[in-house]
């Protein structure tokens, strides 16, 4: 059992999503979960949050139904120089970032331009984890992506919505395997994502847990369990 899910979204990220922050608190807690990060999508996802509901979640509780939240932001990539969908003086008031491709705001390039947004992006002090780079559509060179992610202090998620049945992103499997013979090699963390829209998946990790348990990767360096090291990984600028 893990008990922290860092990527997860509420109403505010659109897709049909209507739970609430305290909605997700509440199935964390019901699933015995002890931390929780609200990663909602930036503005520039369509009907996704404001910068006002940013700005707002610093004044949010930092623990309900008995579960500690961080208040993050799942930041859209918008071109291969890295540049993202919300200002600096917002992303400083969040607790962390998540930097992701997607295609509706930045089409897949080629390896080497899919590589340099990402090169790009961990350069941003507030970027702390890769959003899901595991997507075929965004081919890239993951030792590259590791030496950068090694020397920002950027971990890499494994994504459950990238590797359960219902997943929309094609084969990960030989992207997530390199993910973590490259994290292995680096000894970079990870942590297990649920990518949960609303409450249906927070803190499942079935698919994700079994394939990193499959790849023996050493459970040293996954932090959903090591609490304080992982919070202080995504506060550390």
């Amino acid at each position: 059992m893990y008990l922290s899910d860092m990527h997860t979204h509420s109403i505010a990220s659109g897709h049909g999503t209507v739970c609430t922050i305290s909605d997700m608190a509440k199935a964390a807690s019901a699933r015995g979960l002890k931390l929780l990060g609200i990663t909602d999508h930036g503005p520039g996802t369509l009907a996704a949050g404001t910068s006002s509901y940013f700005r707002s979640l610093t004044y949010s509780p930092k623990k309900r139904f008995g579960v500690e939240l961080l208040y993050g932001i799942e930041l859209n990539i918008l071109d291969m120089d890295g540049h993202v969908d919300l200002e600096e003086e917002l992303l400083s008031k969040l607790d962390y970032a998540i930097a992701s491709m997607h295609t509706r705001n930045c089409r897949p390039g080629t390896r080497e331009e899919n590589t340099k947004a990402y090169l790009n992006v961990m350069k941003n002090p507030h970027v702390k984890i890769l959003g899901h780079c595991d997507d075929p559509h965004y081919p890239v060179d993951y030792e590259a992506l590791a030496r950068c992610a090694k020397e920002q202090q950027v971990m890499f998620e494994i994504n459950e919505a990238s590797l359960a049945p219902y997943g929309y992103r094609g084969d990960t499997t030989a992207n997530n395997r390199e993910i973590l013979r490259c994290c292995v090699k680096y000894k970079i963390p990870i942590v297990l994502s649920s990518d949960s829209h609303g409450t249906e998946h927070i803190g499942d990790f079935t698919y994700a847990a079994d394939f990193v348990h499959e790849m023996m990767f050493p459970e040293s360096l996954i932090y959903n369990n090591q609490i304080p090291k992982l919070k202080v990984f995504l506060q550390t600028r």
